[in-house]
């Protein structure tokens, strides 16, 4: 199953947030979205999981999902949300209330999910007494149980510290590495982009445009050896030269909003 972005342009009011973007990401392929504050990464990412109607163009799927999978798509956001008055693993069910499956068929997906994230041993933990990263955990946990073609991922990691946030990289690294999702990953974070990524769209400043898409020539088994490290940071200067002008002028645009 793809997922297409065909010309989508959108606007809120009078402000235009997008023009005209068009790109694909294929099955089993992880596509980065990056690009100064402001572009519309987060809009685009709205548009193609189907929260947000565009007002020009279409984001569709092309072909069939894999067929044990509930969910096409499926998000990851930020701020974990979680259901407070839930546990782990009720958290991590909640997707398969409606989904019509027997009640052993929904506790083999939930225990595949927390077993897959290490969460097996807090199935009865609740959020408050969780660490940023293990809540973000739940919230990977809750989107593998529907067996996602593609996951939305929207800056998952920008609210937890350096460490947690090495670890969880690690995580999606280990999740994506047999190909079965695609993903869609929109972050400030240059390094994990040229960390997760197989392509990388840069955004222009708002209304955000295609401004180059970066390809990593490099598996991400092979960006896990030490001799990689220059190269990546190659990439990485690559990227915020497309963009350091761009988010110079947005930051300073904020600041005098």
């Amino acid at each position: 199953m793809d997922l297409i972005a065909d010309h989508i342009s959108h606007r809120f009011g009078v402000l235009e947030v997008l023009d005209d973007v068009s790109f694909a990401v294929s099955a089993g392929e992880v596509v980065a979205i990056v690009g100064p504050s402001g572009c519309g990464k987060s809009t685009l990412l709205s548009i193609l999981g189907g929260l947000l109607q565009s007002t020009a163009g279409t984001a569709e799927l092309r072909g069939a999902p894999p067929a044990d999978s509930l969910n096409p798509l499926t998000f990851v956001f930020q701020d974990f949300a979680l259901l407070p008055w839930c546990n782990v693993e009720d958290n991590v069910a909640f997707p398969l209330s409606h989904t019509g499956l027997s009640a052993g068929a929904r506790g083999a997906l939930v225990d595949d999910a927390l077993r897959r994230t290490g969460l097996s041993d807090f199935r009865a933990t609740y959020p408050k007494q969780l660490s940023g990263g293990m809540r973000q955990r739940v919230g990977i946990a809750r989107a593998l149980a529907v067996k996602p073609a593609m996951l939305l991922m929207d800056e998952p990691l920008s609210a937890l510290d350096s460490q947690t946030r090495e670890l969880l990289m690690e995580d999606f690294i280990r999740l994506l590495a047999d190909g079965a999702m695609g993903a869609v990953y929109v972050t400030h974070n240059l390094e994990e982009a040229v960390r997760l990524a197989d392509r990388i769209v840069v955004l222009s400043r708002r209304p955000g445009r295609i401004r180059e898409v970066v390809t990593i020539p490099m598996t991400r088994g092979q960006r896990s050896d030490v001799n990689a490290r220059g190269q990546l940071l190659a990439l990485q200067d690559q990227l915020w030269s497309l963009i350091r002008e761009e988010a110079i002028d947005a930051e300073r645009e904020v600041q005098h909003a």
